[in-house]
């Protein structure tokens, strides 16, 4: 990622004829912060400068929200569910993972990998028994590049609304946005 400089902030801003004020109010900060950057006064705060792009990102239309590229169909197991269920619906639907769900709530993830390295037969046991940790969780108005952060770590991100899994993103759909 590259960082905007002080000069392309104000340019765009112009671009987009935002006063310094507007750009303040929608970023959550100052005008006199956003006068001081611009005029190369002060070096932000990195969280900072990501809501000042976001507001000039969200004022030119660009903002992609993970609402926008979720798949509201989450193909999931529960805890309980047998190991040979899981398998079963990762082969039918082509995943190499899915989440784990209970009662709506992500509580883990299994994977190809994750039976194969529990060893022996866990054919009958309960995906509580193999699975991983769950995959990261984001609100529905989450931005891209939040979610893209996210799956440099992990192979699906959740997206929940209060508490409750709505849908789920992976590199996949990244990769379709993109293209």
């Amino acid at each position: 990622m590259e960082l905007p400089t002080p000069q392309d902030l104000r340019e765009r801003r112009n671009e987009l004829g935002l006063t310094q004020s507007a750009l303040a109010e929608a970023a959550g900060v100052s005008q006199p912060l956003i006068a001081r950057i611009e005029g190369g006064d002060v070096d932000p705060r990195l969280s900072t400068l990501r809501r000042i792009v976001n507001a000039l990102d969200e004022a030119e239309g660009e903002v992609v929200r993970a609402e926008d590229l979720m798949h509201e169909t989450v193909i999931s197991v529960a805890p309980d569910d047998a190991v040979a269920d899981a398998v079963d619906l990762m082969e039918g639907e082509a995943y190499s993972q899915l989440p784990v769900l209970q009662n709506g709530v992500p509580v883990g993830s299994i994977s190809q990998s994750d039976v194969v390295q529990a060893g022996g037969d866990v054919s009958e046991l309960p995906v509580s028994e193999v699975m991983s940790e769950s995959f990261p969780t984001v609100a529905p108005d989450a931005t891209v590049d939040e979610i893209r952060n996210l799956l440099d770590h992990y192979k699906a991100v959740m997206v929940t609304d209060g508490g409750e899994t709505v849908g789920i993103i992976t590199e996949a759909d990244i990769a379709a946005y993109l293209s």
